[in-house]
């Protein structure tokens, strides 16, 4: 699994038990350099990144890997939602069916401009009957089905294709950073009564509203902590380093009694800790220049869920994960903002997972680990459609894969 994110890039080697559970065996992360916002802007310092976070994992699993399973999560990625109905081919429901129905589906919204990432199906019909799970073995005529369908730009893909097999990898399919975030954080119960997941990252904030146990919209802030550490820089008039680290140390979105005596050594640009360029400053500054930030991004989820009609069918539930959630006082702004219930999400335990690699920040890579565990038969369907042959990074999925469908 391959995580190529602003602030970092990080790969997983895993292999799927014969009792089911994931084992990891190598991991690695690296700082990451020439991407932003999820999109590759100096493919050459980002090959840089992926080729150390690599031979990291794979020194560590003691084996080498030729295919990645690589995230998604850049400005771009739209989420469509459609209806599609078909005849039955035959007396019941068939593989075949469900293959025609995302075959038009897929067709439907198809342009040189984009590619499809995702394909989920909200619920089928048959005939009368609605709401149906799994149509297959079933008698009728008239096969329906409501769709959510998610695209990213075909630039994009191309240059984070290219990049991967520039460092000898080859990429085996792609998943939405959000939804994966979703599979790594949710509870089941939270998946089925409604819940927006989002997953605040360095470059960008992607949002995912599951409800019925599907993800039903996608969505993405092109903003993260990274703009609050360039507002901190900027502000203070530091450099991004030492902003970062007054942001980790330091930062808050909310305000305290405590802030206008609580006094913060800052560094000039240029200077030191310790040197006479060092200023003296309230934390009250620092809070003052992270609030608005924060509020802006919560503001603009706010507004992409109610003008997608999502809002209600999000239901009151928020959990909050990626890196950049774990700033304090974050979740106190995304209730008051969201007018929601807020949690702080971390991914689920994985055996071979270190405590330093199990945090929010890692929520995708991990998400991406059960992704692979627990591919659909519409989404095995849709890669057919591409003209792939079926992939996976973990090669021992693909048997459990045959014996379940």
């Amino acid at each position: 699994m391959l995580d190529i994110g602003s602030t970092k890039v990080a790969c997983f080697i895993a292999k799927l038990g014969s009792d089911g559970v994931i084992n990891v065996n190598g991991i690695g992360h690296q700082l990451s350099k020439g991407i932003r916002s999820g999109h590759i802007i100096d493919i050459v310092e980002a090959e840089t990144s992926v080729v150390a976070a690599v031979h990291a994992a794979e020194q560590m699993a003691g084996d080498t890997i030729e295919d990645v399973v690589v995230n998604i999560g850049g400005s771009g990625v739209v989420s469509h939602n459609i209806t599609v109905e078909l005849t039955v081919s035959g007396d019941t429901v068939s593989d075949r069916d469900l293959e025609d129905i995302i075959n038009e589906g897929r067709s439907s919204i198809e342009t040189d401009d984009d590619d499809i990432i995702h394909c989920f199906p909200v619920n089928y019909r048959l005939d009368d009957v609605k709401n149906i799970q799994d149509p297959r073995g079933m008698m009728g005529q008239k096969l329906g089905a409501d769709l959510h369908i998610i695209t990213a730009p075909s630039t994009m893909i191309r240059n984070i294709t290219n990049c991967v097999a520039n460092c000898h990898l080859n990429v085996a399919e792609f998943i939405v950073s959000s939804y994966a975030s979703g599979l790594a954080c949710l509870e089941p119960d939270e998946m089925n009564l409604g819940v927006t997941l989002i997953d605040m990252g360095g470059g960008v904030t992607t949002v995912a509203v599951f409800c019925g146990g599907k993800n039903l919209f996608t969505d993405i802030v092109p903003i993260g902590g990274g703009h609050v550490t360039s507002d901190l820089a900027r502000g203070l008039s530091t450099s991004m380093i030492h902003a970062e680290r007054l942001k980790t140390l330091h930062g808050s979105a909310v305000a305290t009694s405590s802030d206008d005596q609580a006094m913060i050594d800052v560094p000039q640009l240029g200077e030191e800790y310790g040197e006479d360029g060092s200023n003296l400053m309230p934390r009250s500054i620092m809070v003052g220049i992270i609030r608005p930030r924060v509020e802006e991004i919560f503001e603009m989820i706010r507004s992409k869920l109610e003008v997608a009609g999502m809002d209600e069918i999000a239901g009151r539930r928020v959990v909050l994960t990626g890196g950049a959630s774990q700033l304090l006082g974050m979740r106190e702004i995304a209730t008051r903002v969201l007018g929601k219930q807020v949690r702080l999400g971390r991914p689920h335990m994985v055996n071979g997972l270190a405590e330093a690699v199990s945090g929010a920040a890692f929520s995708s890579a991990i998400g991406m680990l059960e992704y692979a565990k627990r591919r659909t038969l519409e989404e095995i369907h849709l890669d057919s459609l591409r003209h792939k042959p079926l992939p996976f990074a973990l090669k021992n999925v693909l048997q459990w894969v045959k014996e379940n469908f």
